[in-house]
C-alpha cells in the first residue's frame, strides 16, 4: 500500500477527550516496579508495594526467582515512597547495582539489579498506562497468541527451574503431556478455523482445572504440557485423568458443528524418573504419551523405568 492510498479519504472527526482523560489519569501517579530482564522468569513484572518486598528462590519470597545461584531470601527491596532501597540479605553470591556490589543502595529509575550471577532486574517507575503496555508486551512474549497458554520457550525456562528445585529440596515434580487425538482430521474436515477453535477451547477447559502454581503451556501444534511442582506420580496420574475425562465429556463445537474431542496423556514424575537433565523428564513423559497413543488413545499412561 503506497503512502498516498488514503490521500483522498476524509479525516474522521474524533473525540480526543477520552484518551486525554486516560493519559491524565495514568500520569497522575507512578508506581515502582522491577522487571526481570535476564535469567529465569524473564519478562515478569512486579509492582513494589509500600514497605518491604523480599527477593529470593524460597517459596515465601515476594519476588520468587527460581535460580540455583540465588539465596532463599537473597535481598529486600524497601519502598518508602519517595525512595526505594535494595538491601542484600547476607546472600551467598551477592547483590549488584549497575555492576557494583552493594549492601544497601537507593535505587534510581533505570537501575539494573543483579541478583546472584545470572538474574537481572530493571528498576523503573510506570504510570497505569505504561504498566498496561508493559504487561501486554509481557503477555505477547510469554504466551501463545491463540490459546493463552504459556509458550514453549517459557515452559523450557520453567522446566529447568522446577527440576532444579526438585533436586535441591528432594521433592517431586511431575510433567503431563497432552496430545489431542485425531486432530488432523478436524482441520481436514472442518477447516483450520474449526481446529483453532478446538485448540482455544481445550486450553480454556484445562485452565479451569490446574492449580495457580502449575505451568500450562502449548508445547507443539496440538500438544500441551502441564508442569506441577510437588505432585508424585500417583497424584499426577489422577490429575491427568480428571483432565482427560473433562475433555472427553465436553461438547466441543464450531459454529453449528459438534466436534468430538479426546486427548491422550503421558505422565512422568521424579523420583521415579532419573533426571540428570531437564529434558530427561520430557523424554519420559513423551514415551508415556506414545504408549497412550499406541494403546488406543483417549487414555493416560505413566512412564515406568525399563
Amino acid at each position: 500500500m503506497g503512502n498516498d492510498d488514503f490521500s483522498d479519504e476524509h479525516t474522521i472527526v474524533g473525540d480526543p477527550s477520552a484518551i486525554a482523560a486516560q493519559i491524565t489519569t495514568a500520569g497522575a501517579r507512578e508506581n515502582a516496579y522491577v522487571i526481570v530482564i535476564a535469567g529465569p522468569n524473564v519478562g515478569e513484572m512486579y509492582r513494589l508495594p509500600p514497605g518491604e518486598a523480599t527477593v529470593g528462590r524460597g517459596s515465601d519470597a515476594s519476588i520468587l526467582l527460581p535460580d540455583n545461584e540465588i539465596s532463599r531470601l537473597h535481598a529486600k527491596i524497601i519502598n518508602r515512597g519517595e525512595t526505594v532501597i535494595v538491601a542484600d540479605n547476607n546472600s551467598t553470591n551477592g547483590t549488584f547495582v549497575n555492576g557494583h556490589q552493594v549492601r544497601f543502595h537507593a535505587l534510581q529509575d533505570g537501575d539494573k539489579i543483579q541478583i546472584g550471577t545470572t538474574t537481572i532486574l530493571k528498576f523503573s517507575y510506570h504510570d497505569a498506562l505504561e504498566e498496561k503496555f508493559q504487561r501486554q508486551m509481557l503477555e505477547s512474549a510469554l504466551r501463545d497468541g491463540l490459546t493463552g497458554a504459556f509458550n514453549k520457550k517459557y515452559f523450557s525456562e520453567r522446566l529447568t527451574g522446577e527440576v532444579a528445585f526438585s533436586q535441591r529440596h528432594g521433592t517431586p515434580v511431575a510433567l503431563m503431556l497432552f496430545d489431542i487425538d485425531h486432530f488432523k482430521p478436524v482441520n481436514d474436515t472442518h477447516g483450520h478455523l474449526a481446529g483453532d477453535a478446538v485448540l482455544a477451547t481445550f486450553a480454556e477447559r484445562v485452565s479451569t482445572m490446574i492449580r495457580r502454581e502449575d505451568v500450562f503451556a502449548r508445547y507443539g501444534g496440538e500438544e500441551f504440557a502441564v508442569l506441577s511442582r510437588g505432585l508424585d506420580v500417583a497424584s499426577a496420574r489422577s490429575f491427568a485423568e480428571r483432565i482427560r475425562q473433562l475433555i472427553a465429556e465436553y461438547e466441543f463445537g464450531y459454529e453449528d458443528i459438534v466436534i468430538p474431542i479426546t486427548v491422550s496423556v503421558g505422565v512422568a514424575a521424579t523420583p521415579e524418573v532419573p533426571v540428570d537433565q531437564p529434558n530427561d523428564l520430557v523424554s519420559a513423559a513423551d514415551q508415556a504419551l506414545y504408549a497412550a497413543k499406541r494403546n488406543g488413545r483417549n487414555r493416560t499412561e505413566i512412564y515406568t523405568v525399563g
